[in-house]
């Protein structure tokens, strides 16, 4: 059956269909993301709880004159497919194909290329503040936004510029009271509220006026205090009392779902000439039964769908498991047992996430130790000065932040931690690589950014029972501490049954040799011992040190296998400029020792969405490159 969807190419195709048919659109958009995210894997459930929202802007506004935002990529699937790459969704996430999130380099239709929640606004904000000044062309500017990111502080302090300033900009709120897990806090409180009684401002109306119309003279009294009679009103019915405080116009709640509302709406909005708010209730998996009915636990779960887990729009049929020993397991998991094992050793231990709960494996405390678990939504500056504030007080805090989400709040790192020595653990996950999600995600500059800071301890653990001794070393050391560790399975390692402390800055040699020393950090001490294996083959003698601390690291160990080799060859998941290469030259120029060296790290350049092994190949981190690195400094 032929679809209207294959007939739109660009926005400008939605121009002029009728309200039937732009819901037609929106429809044929969901079935497009079930069935194609259905077999490749990726984000899901907000994207098919936005089609209606994307198909309304865009048969409304001329993009890219017109500017739209979204915040985040997570509910952006529908916007690429309605601006030329429908065809091509079946790439995304994938090397060489299209972005996970939107890219500035991808579409012209991409205004703003951003993988991390609460920015759009500000975006907006700059982009219409700029046209109001001359610069480009004049357009409206439209930013939607999840009620998750509105949990992000940054997000507050972009709508207090838009109403200060009186900047002509349309938020549309895309509420599905979920952001990746069921959002936290007093404001996700308030939209729950408004969500399930959209008649309250209806309600509010009908009460005013039947308060005029009391009789012997009380409703005259009424009418005749007016504004802050009507005040008082507003605040016990008003939905949108917060954004009318902000001098926003507030328009909803309205069903997002719904085509011609969300048109009807966004025509008053661009006609204003002022901040305002659309209010949008939507549904996280729109369409796909097992989201739309499961309640929290079917929207958490289906927030992105496994390759191959829908078919003809239904859940797959997993079949029975392959017989033999399961896989190894994530180091999330590892990390989060063994911070319930903490919890459970010192009553002071703390675990705090920002919105993301199972992704950093805080689920497990989550269940085992609710009143030792805390979320403060997206909002890492947060999250780092409530364990800043615990850590004051005597608890020994372990802030569970993704590599990439802990940049987002380096001042916090800096000034509220480091600079006053306070005993807080940060667990990196993500560090590395990240696959899939690229660029904005990718976890290359903690170890650059966290050995500049004062009283700060870096660790990365070979493998899974590492991390697990780590985290206790990290507790157990009275002052700030930060282990990174990758995304993915472990290597099947056996767990030791008690944690213990490794000595602050002690390496590990796991192969002696007297020809090129290999010091690797983290998880690329096993590339590194392949590498050496290859080596040997060749007749060369290498060492392999499993660095274990990017700061201090062992310099008396480092420079000795420096002093007794020819050549040394670092390795390490993780930016150059700065990282622990930096750091092995500048103990090796501190000691005096001149040898040749080759930093085997992250360039300095963007590295985008794609298979890990294959970038790793692409930049010499494999056991190739580290032997090929190896034979060059050596002559051969």
């Amino acid at each position: 059956m032929t679809r209207l969807l294959d007939g739109i190419d660009k926005p400008q195709d939605l121009h002029g269909l009728s309200d039937e048919e732009l819901q037609q659109i929106a429809q044929e958009v969901r079935e497009h993301i079930i069935d194609t995210v259905g077999e490749i894997g990726g984000h899901f459930g907000a994207n098919l709880g936005a089609c209606e929202i994307a198909v309304a802007l865009h048969s409304m506004l001329d993009s890219p004159r017109d500017k739209v935002l979204w915040d985040v990529g997570h509910q952006a699937y529908p916007h690429k497919i309605l601006t030329g790459r429908r065809d091509q969704l079946q790439t995304i996430r994938k090397y060489h194909g299209l972005a996970p999130f939107c890219s500035i380099a991808e579409s012209e239709h991409d205004i703003m290329g951003a993988g991390h929640a609460s920015t759009a606004i500000g975006y907006a904000v700059g982009i219409k503040e700029a046209m109001r000044h001359g610069e480009g062309e004049d357009g409206h500017v439209v930013a939607v936004v999840g009620d998750g990111a509105l949990t992000g502080g940054v997000a507050f302090e972009a709508v207090h510029q838009a109403g200060g300033l009186g900047t002509p900009i349309v938020v549309v709120l895309n509420d599905n009271g979920m952001s990746i897990a069921p959002n936290v806090g007093a404001l996700s409180r308030q939209f729950n509220r408004i969500r399930l009684n959209p008649k309250l401002w209806r309600a509010r109306e009908g009460f005013e006026e039947g308060l005029t119309k009391l009789p012997v003279g009380i409703g005259s009294a009424f009418e005749r205090l007016g504004p802050h009679v009507k005040e008082s009103l507003k605040a016990f019915w008003a939905p949108g009392l917060w954004w009318e405080e902000l001098d926003f116009v507030y328009i909803g709640v309205i069903d997002g779902h719904d085509v011609r509302a969300v048109r009807r709406a966004l025509r008053e909005a661009l006609i204003a000439q002022r901040p305002v708010v659309i209010h949008c209730a939507t549904v996280k998996g729109k369409g796909f039964a097992p989201s739309e009915e499961g309640g929290l636990e079917g929207m958490e779960k289906w927030h992105a769908a496994k390759p191959k887990s829908i078919a003809n729009g239904v859940p797959a049929a997993t079949g029975k498991s392959a017989p033999g020993r399961a896989g190894p397991p994530q180091f999330t998991q590892v990390f989060g047992n063994a911070l319930v094992e903490e919890c459970r050793r010192d009553e002071r231990v703390i675990g705090i996430t920002a919105a993301m709960n199972s992704g950093t494996g805080l689920s497990i405390l989550q269940r085992e130790l609710p009143d030792r678990y805390f979320d403060v939504g997206i909002a890492e500056q947060q999250a780092v000065l409530f364990a800043a504030g615990l850590a004051l007080q005597g608890c020994k805090p372990v802030a569970a932040i993704y590599s990439t989400f802990l940049q987002r709040a380096f001042d916090q790192v800096v000034h509220d931690v480091c600079v006053q020595n306070l005993d807080v653990t940060f667990a990196l996950d993500r560090a590395g690589l990240v696959g899939a999600d690229g660029a904005t995600h990718q976890g290359f500059y903690d170890v650059a950014y966290l050995r500049a800071l004062p009283n700060m301890i870096v660790m990365a653990p070979k493998d899974e029972n590492e991390l697990r001794h780590m985290l206790a070393t990290a507790i157990a050391h009275d002052g700030p501490a930060a282990v990174r560790y990758p995304r993915g399975n472990g290597f099947g390692v056996a767990l030791d049954p008690d944690l213990k402390a490794i000595p602050i800055g002690e390496a590990e040699l796991l192969r002696d040799g007297d020809q090129v020393a290999v010091l690797a950090l983290g998880t690329l001490a096993h590339v590194a011992l392949e590498a050496a294996h290859a080596l040997a083959a060749d007749g060369i003698s290498a060492a392999v040190l499993n660095a274990r601390f990017a700061k201090p690291i062992d310099a008396k160990r480092v420079v000795a296998l420096a002093q007794r080799c020819r050549a040394v060859v670092t390795v390490e998941e993780a930016a150059a400029a700065g990282g622990f290469g930096s750091a092995v030259l500048e103990a090796l120029a501190e000691a005096g020792v001149t040898v040749p060296v080759r930093r085997l790290a992250i360039p300095d350049r963007v590295v985008e969405h794609g298979d890990p092994a294959a970038i790793r190949a692409a930049l010499g981190l494999d056991a190739d490159g580290i032997a090929r690195a190896a034979r060059r400094l050596l002559g051969g």
